[in-house]
């Protein structure tokens, strides 16, 4: 009777282990978006474009920027595995000057928390940018 108690004991925790094993996992196209040199007040927003591939629906309960002139935008629903979703940020780009600024952005992954970033350049006008172009 020990025995096969011991045996159903065993089955039971290998089944419990193995569903703890099925995580979300996230996996970016790029970490980094470099916006390059913009002009002041042109278009701040990207896209930052993953995929879920883990076994689990992924969930981003999060983001967080190192500023408050980055401002994102978390997909609401879950993610399926093998799907794809995106992050938009959207840079305020009345800021001239560099850009180096972190994203953090926490889910049910199986890395947790993920940073990624933007960088680049605000010009004070457009005429800047031709002039470096030439």
């Amino acid at each position: 009777m020990k025995k096969i108690m011991t045996i159903l004991f065993i089955g039971v925790l290998g089944v419990n282990i193995q569903a703890q094993d099925t995580k979300a996992q996230i996996e970016f196209k790029s970490e980094v978006i470099d916006y390059g040199e913009i002009a002041k007040g042109s278009d701040g927003v990207r896209e930052f474009e993953f995929t879920n591939t883990g076994d689990s629906p992924l969930i981003i309960s999060r983001v967080y920027s190192s500023c408050g002139c980055t401002i994102p935008k978390k997909p609401e629903d879950p993610i399926a595995p093998g799907a794809t979703g995106v992050i938009e940020v959207k840079y305020d780009t009345k800021r001239v000057g560099p850009i180096r600024k972190t994203i953090t952005v926490y889910s049910n992954a199986e890395e947790s928390t993920k940073a990624i970033k933007i960088k680049g350049n605000v010009l004070d006008n457009s005429k800047s940018i031709l002039e470096k172009q030439n």
